[in-house]
């Protein structure tokens, strides 16, 4: 008989999940609270790391919080009201800018595609393995505007290759995909920095034909089950460094939004940029995409 908690823990995200474990763990051990918690005791807590979380992140908290007591068939005390006023005064009284990864610009990306593609021709072993997958992944990343989870999460049997044209993928599920509807993709065929050339190296050289896409790699060149997705920020440090750039401030998202960047310099419409990328509403776009107001004569 089939296990509803295993279809259960399919509906979540991963990282969803882990983070809101995390949250958990820092409510009873670290600061001492009990669950099921009262109103006052989530107020409080709060109120205690109104200096050390951003508001953003005390949400995460709220949001983990209110996932345990539903799970756990318990009454939700952060709805209450004395919970969200004490969250807007922190807004009020704590504001800070959003935190946003640097975004990779167009050069930087050839500079470490570059590098990539040299220790390819030099090594025949496993660094070479390594560096024609992570040209995959930035490529990949990049012209796609995918998330770091999205990216370790694709699948070879859900990617349909048209030589020449391009690559189709689905995307079963996503951040904003709640209802695991899936999202059909597509990949252009570029004349530099192509993905789709990247796509067909990285299975011509790994051997692979099914599962996922993207694998870590051991020392002796043993493909594992796949990446995790807070591996995506180190892969893409770590090709900065090897081209000589500095990679601090670097994330994940700076592929995506990266992208963003050069699609807003290129005259991309906002519609046409929020469809591609995925985005609902203009709101989210400008977290991304850097303002670049028509000053004229005027700029220096």
């Amino acid at each position: 008989m089939s296990d509803p908690e295993h279809y259960r823990q399919a509906a979540r995200r991963e990282s969803t999940s882990r983070r809101y474990a995390q949250v958990v763990d820092h409510f009873e051990r670290e600061w001492g609270g009990f669950l099921p918690a009262t109103q006052a005791n989530v107020a409080r807590y709060l109120a205690e790391h109104a200096d050390h979380y951003s508001p953003g992140t005390l949400r995460t908290h709220l949001a983990a919080l209110a996932r345990w007591h539903q799970q756990h068939g318990f009454p939700d005390p952060t709805k209450a009201l004395a919970v969200r006023e004490v969250l807007r005064g922190i807004r009020a009284l704590h504001p800070r800018p959003p935190r946003q990864a640097e975004p990779v610009q167009l050069q930087e990306l050839e500079a470490c595609i570059e590098a990539l593609r040299q220790e390819e021709q030099v090594d025949h072993g496993v660094a070479r393995l390594r560096a024609c997958r992570d040209r995959l992944l930035l490529l990949l990343g990049f012209w796609r505007a995918l998330r770091a989870d999205e990216l370790c999460r694709l699948r070879i049997e859900f990617i349909q290759l048209e030589r020449g044209r391009g690559l189709r993928l689905l995307l079963p599920s996503s951040k904003t995909d709640r209802a695991n509807l899936g999202r059909h993709m597509s990949v252009p065929a570029l004349h530099r920095l192509c993905p789709v050339q990247a796509y067909e190296d990285w299975l011509a050289y790994s051997g692979l034909s099914e599962g996922l896409l993207l694998r870590n790699v051991d020392r002796w060149g043993r493909l594992g089950s796949g990446l995790h997705s807070y591996s995506v920020s180190r892969i893409l440090r770590r090709a900065f460094e090897r081209s000589g750039l500095e990679g601090d401030g670097y994330s994940g998202h700076s592929l995506r939004r990266g992208f963003a960047t050069w699609a807003s310099a290129n005259q991309w419409s906002a519609k046409a940029l929020m469809d591609y990328v995925g985005w609902r509403d203009v709101q989210s776009a400008m977290r991304y995409v850097e303002a670049d107001a028509p000053f004229g004569n005027w700029r220096r």
